[in-house]
């Protein structure tokens, strides 16, 4: 594939020759669509790699939060008892 770069012979008013035509539009072409290709495969790389991150910080956030509740709920279930322990003693 050729692209002319007389301005007539874009206009169609004359046939294209062969000063017409730039022999370097193919290797143009297939330079830009592997840098396409690249940059695209790039987007995509970071991409996954942030859904990953959001992913394992989101797991964190869970087994924290489950941490802080089980402790707390350890520590409330301690001073119920705690406090049984000294209503029963002061009751006697």
């Amino acid at each position: 594939m050729e692209i002319c770069r007389s301005l007539s012979c874009i206009n169609g008013t004359r046939k294209c020759s062969a000063k017409d035509s730039s022999p370097w539009f193919p290797l143009i072409s297939q330079v830009v669509v592997i840098v396409v290709a690249v940059v695209a495969a790039i987007v995509v790389v970071v991409e996954v790699a942030i859904v990953v991150v959001v992913a394992v910080v989101a797991v964190v956030v869970v087994v924290v939060v489950v941490i802080v509740v089980v402790v707390v709920v350890a520590a409330a279930a301690v001073v119920v008892a705690v406090l049984l322990v000294v209503v029963v003693l002061v009751a006697d």
